[in-house]
């Protein structure tokens, strides 16, 4: 592995209204390439090597900040590619919840319910950047203050995202923020991933592994019904590597109400990762570790070819998984889910890490 001294730029990217966006290169020579923008806090490339070093980008995204912005208008079926997700990731049922005897009510952009942060989360922000040059990575800190009853969310909410880049191939995601009331608050990330390159096809030959023992059932609008279940047995076991596609199109109900996998696992406690991913072709494999309590694997189920990514290749269904980790949807409605609530003086905090290898 290459010892050379890692790399940070800053390049213009484009204009949302007045506020220039820009687009940082976090690099390693030999190793990991990572453009993150200001804009939404979105990775939009992260280029890895393959088992013979040649590198391809790995994450689905867009060529430019016009197809970004595009796809956050309100009309828009929002991917949400490489985005920070808030305030709330995945979904809250019937766009409401109850904080400490008061109703908040929240615009409803996924049916009946609240996805993301609704249809003005942090994913189409402008953040304020700083760069950061560190002994051993490289990586740029975003600022966000997101005020009071924002989208619906009671108390001005301070957000701080940290990616960082190391020279063992790691990226690091760092959350941290604070809130002047209390609130409810549960961010993470939405990069899509096809190890063998985007744009190069569908992602159900690639193994997934998953620590978890338990997953959490949905009804017809994906919002967490019952207690967590058991894995054994059932399509949502990936205690060991399975082909992502290998059970897809099997007749279970939870499979069918999704179109596929989009569903909340229970991480197990003290497990050796989180998550791994590989593609036999050219031998790339994900590490993914997080201090959240829960995984949302998704496997991209409502992608459409008029998605065009930066190879200027059309995306599809099933061109890239995405692994978010998370609380629990609906957990503000679910006092027997870990607590999302965040209350003045507390600190959230979550750490995610992804590490790109390879093997023979």
């Amino acid at each position: 592995m290459s010892q050379r001294e890692p790399e940070l730029g800053r390049e213009l990217f484009g204009r949302v209204g007045d506020t220039d966006v820009h687009r940082y290169v976090l690099a390693w020579p030999g190793g990991l390439t990572v453009r993150v923008l200001d804009y939404g806090g979105v990775i939009q490339s992260l280029e890895a090597p393959d088992r013979d070093g040649a590198p391809a980008n790995v994450v689905l995204g867009f060529p430019s900040l016009d197809d970004y912005v595009a796809n956050n208008q309100p009309d828009a079926a929002r991917v949400f590619f490489g985005a920070v997700i808030g305030r709330y990731a995945n979904r809250i049922a019937s766009g409401a919840f109850t904080l400490d005897g008061v109703l908040h009510r929240l615009p409803r952009n996924n049916g009946p319910n609240t996805l993301h942060g609704g249809p003005s989360g942090f994913d189409t922000r402008v953040w304020s950047a700083t760069e950061l040059h560190e002994t051993d990575s490289v990586g740029v800190r975003l600022d966000l203050e997101s005020p009071d009853g924002d989208a619906g969310f009671p108390a001005t909410v301070s957000a701080q995202v940290t990616y960082r880049l190391d020279r063992q191939n790691r990226l690091s995601i760092t959350y941290r923020a604070t809130a002047d009331a209390p609130t409810v608050l549960n961010l993470t990330n939405h990069t899509y991933w096809n190890l063998a390159g985007e744009g190069s096809g569908d992602v159900y030959g690639q193994s997934l592994t998953l620590n978890a023992s338990r997953f959490c059932p949905v009804d017809d609008t994906l919002i967490p019904v019952g207690d967590p279940v058991a894995v054994d047995e059932t399509p949502f076991d990936f205690r060991r590597p399975v082909p992502i596609g290998e059970r897809m199109g099997l007749p279970d109900p939870q499979l069918l109400i999704a179109g596929g996998y989009d569903h909340n696992w229970v991480l197990d406690v003290d497990a050796p990762f989180t998550a791994r991913a590989s593609d036999p072709v050219s031998g790339r494999v994900l590490t993914m570790w997080t201090s959240e309590p829960g995984l949302q694997f998704y496997s991209g189920n409502f992608l459409t070819e008029d998605l065009v990514g930066p190879s200027g290749r059309s995306y599809h269904r099933g061109a890239g998984f995405a692994l978010e980790a998370q609380h629990f949807p609906d957990s503000p409605n679910r006092p027997d889910f870990p607590s999302t609530v965040l209350r003045p003086g507390e600190v959230y905090h979550q750490e995610t890490v992804y590490q790109l290898s390879t093997v023979d």
